[in-house]
């Protein structure tokens, strides 16, 4: 039999359709799983009026179904044994004696007749309804009346082609939906097989997939922005697309300002021209039949208008100060209560991009505190201040959240400074480090362009981090309002692809809480986006984790050597080392007396390992890896024939110190101990 299910509501915001779907889908599977009402599949589907269920494969009937009841031992008193039997609705002579498996007792087996899937849809479906997920819910038709996201104004409950009666807030499940709010009936009736015709004969396309088609299927080529697209598929029933101008000369503001204007308060597509900048044009979507006249178009065209002149003014406006003239604007603008204002953090951003730029401009040698002291002499009281254009764009990065452009439009913050910048004559690495300065915003976003970019961004993640820990404010659960996640993993993001070699572990300061979060961050990154083994990623990062570019280099070394033959094994021989070494007390190496050595396979391993110390120093990490690898026939011929324990105290000191200098000098690569071996998995 076929279900139809259907919610009609009040307009539900598009982005919370997918995770009611998603969970009316599992909830009704479960129903007919756990009441075996046969194998069933799903269509799901959803616009801003309406949630819909399909499934097709029901049962009529769940299954009879039989369970032994146990009674009275035997040895109970006969007016015992007639009370269970008459609760049971039988007579004593058709009770059993078996044994439950300790003694034996009177028993019966209770047949029960399965419900119908209509009665069974009819009790379960109003709770699932009322238990979907969302994130705010409101009570209709008043306070402790039913709670959904929006009042439920019709339903509709097929299962073939009876109705499934049951009633939420007064609202009655029948056969009658309803089309467009303005161009389709108020109620029609409708049946599984007719249900989508007849949504679309009320210009209700049910298909989100074909809602998106006939957005994208405008003639003029619009940029498309599949964010935009995905918010306008879910906000309309029938779109139809609209195109529109607006006068050239607002191609006079930057692009980054119209699009902005465009796609975030109005909700319109951007149109490029040839040479890779804005056509004076755009692409609105309506939830209309078309616009005949050009009334909407024109409509759109006058609101757009009105919200490029407040655009133009807020630019004008803001030109009449630098943006060196309002740092000291940001004492009045918070960025945490307990942190302070935007000025206390410039001061501590600015800071950190000269540690960071030194760092990565040392790309892995240690810097000294003197090293820093005197870079900040150079820009102090240097002429060329070229090599500090990561130090000025942090000074600066903040002070467009006092321009009237930003307080209008949220969304350019950072965006604008870069612009302003450019305009007021800053350096192009100052005004491009400044527009990047908050990339990545998520794990599909680029990093920051240039190495002042980077270095601005790091420095102001990575001060929200020490800031919010150090008061307390940690993520807890899902909660992470001042989103440390994404910025954790953005440090990540940027440090790895863009090769900077910097000492993040240090950076976290005496923080073991900070550390262990962003060393979880790490472990995803290089987990979930990276694509490397799990153990492997655990191996590497017990050796050090402060350098990642470091670490992306010692993975991707072990996973080249990995599946060669001779990888695993002594993977498996270094976790039989580290054993034996912690059993005797965690004897590391020291002095290895050559005296004690005997000939055959000690001399061997002990003749490898002093061969690879020598070499180490001048190999890369693929070369390190191979290297640890070509040491297996050693270490098999090793175990296969020295006892390490021997009685003799000197030469058991000897040989652990042996052991322990081979583990110390591949350990900078991984703890090879955590690798997960074939007789492992």
């Amino acid at each position: 039999m076929n279900l139809l299910l259907e919610i009609g509501c009040e307009e539900i915001p598009g982005w919370m359709l997918p995770g009611a779907l998603e969970y009316l889908e599992k909830s009704v599977g479960d129903l007919a799983r756990n009441r075996q009402l046969g194998d069933v599949t799903f269509r799901m589907d959803a616009t801003p009026r309406r949630l819909v269920l399909r499934a097709e494969g029901l049962l009529e009937q769940e299954p009879d179904s039989s369970e032994r009841v146990w009674g009275p031992a035997k040895s109970a008193p006969p007016a015992a044994v007639a009370g269970f039997a008459k609760k049971q609705g039988v007579t004593p002579g058709d009770l059993e004696v078996l044994s439950d498996g300790k003694v034996e007792k009177y028993s019966y087996v209770r047949q029960t007749a399965g419900s119908s899937a209509l009665d069974i849809l009819a009790e379960e479906l109003p709770q699932i309804i009322l238990k979907t997920p969302f994130p705010k819910t409101m009570f209709w038709p008043g306070k402790g009346g039913a709670r959904f996201i929006r009042p439920i104004r019709w339903i509709v409950a097929l299962l073939g082609s009876d109705v499934i009666s049951f009633e939420i807030a007064g609202v009655w499940a029948g056969n009658e939906s309803s089309g467009h709010r303005k161009l389709g009936a108020v109620r029609f009736p409708v049946t599984y097989d007719t249900f989508e015709a007849r949504l679309r004969e009320n210009f209700v396309i049910l298909s989100a997939a074909e809602r998106r088609a006939r957005i994208r299927a405008v003639p003029t080529k619009y940029k498309c922005d599949n964010e935009l697209l995905e918010t306008l598929v879910y906000l309309t029933e029938w779109p139809t697309p609209i195109t529109g101008s607006f006068d050239t000369e607002f191609l006079a503001l930057p692009g980054e300002v119209l699009t902005t204007v465009m796609r975030y308060h109005q909700k319109y597509f951007s149109v490029g021209n040839p040479e890779g900048g804005l056509a004076p044009l755009f692409v609105a979507v309506t939830n209309t039949d078309g616009d005949p006249a050009g009334l909407i178009r024109l409509g759109n065209e006058r609101v757009l208008r009105a919200r490029f002149n407040d655009a133009r003014f807020f630019w004008d406006t803001d030109q009449k100060r630098k943006l060196e003239d309002r740092v000291k604007d940001l004492a009045n603008v918070t960025f945490q209560a307990k942190l302070g204002s935007y000025l206390e953090k410039t001061e501590r951003v600015t800071d950190l991009a000269f540690t960071l730029l030194i760092h990565a401009r040392a790309n892995g040698a240690p810097v000294s505190d003197q090293d820093l002291k005197d870079a900040k002499v150079r820009y102090a009281f240097g002429e060329d201040k070229s090599e500090f254009h990561a130090v000025r764009a942090a000074r600066l990065c903040k002070t467009d959240l006092t321009t009237e452009l930003v307080k209008e439009f949220t969304e350019l913050q950072g965006v604008v400074g870069g612009l302003y910048c450019k305009f007021q004559g800053e350096p192009e690495e100052v005004a491009t480090a400044v527009y990047d300065h908050y990339k990545p915003v998520s794990m599909e976003d680029s990093i920051p362009r240039t190495e002042a970019g980077r270095v601005v961004a790091i420095a102001d993640k990575l001060d929200t981090l020490r800031g919010c820990f150090k008061v307390g404010l940690i993520p807890s659960g899902s909660k992470d309002p001042f989103a440390l996640r994404r910025a954790a993993q953005g440090i990540v993001k940027i440090a790895v692809d863009g090769q900077m070699r910097l000492p993040l572990r240090n950076l976290m300061g005496d923080d073991a809480a900070l550390a262990d979060f962003f060393l979880d961050r790490v472990r995803y990154y290089f987990r979930e986006v990276l694509g490397y083994k799990y153990d492997e990623v655990n191996a590497v990062i017990a050796s050090g984790w402060d350098d990642l570019v470091d670490v992306a280099e010692r993975l991707e070394a072990i996973r080249e050597a990995r599946p060669t033959e001779d990888f695993e094994p002594v993977a498996a021989g270094f976790k039989r080392i580290k054993n034996i070494l912690k059993q005797s007390g965690g004897v590391s190496g020291g002095y290895i007396d050559r005296a004690l050595i005997e000939e055959g396979p000690e001399n061997g391993l002990f003749e490898a390992t002093s061969a690879a110390a020598e070499r180490m120093p001048s190999l890369s990490w693929r070369e390190k890896v191979q290297t640890l690898a070509s040491m297996r026939p050693y270490i098999d011929r090793f175990f296969d024939g020295v006892m390490v324990n021997v009685p003799d105290a000197a030469v058991r000191r000897n040989r652990l110190a042996l052991l322990g200098t081979m583990l110390a000098e591949f350990s900078t690569i991984a703890d090879f101990s955590e690798i997960v071996t074939g007789g492992e998995k």
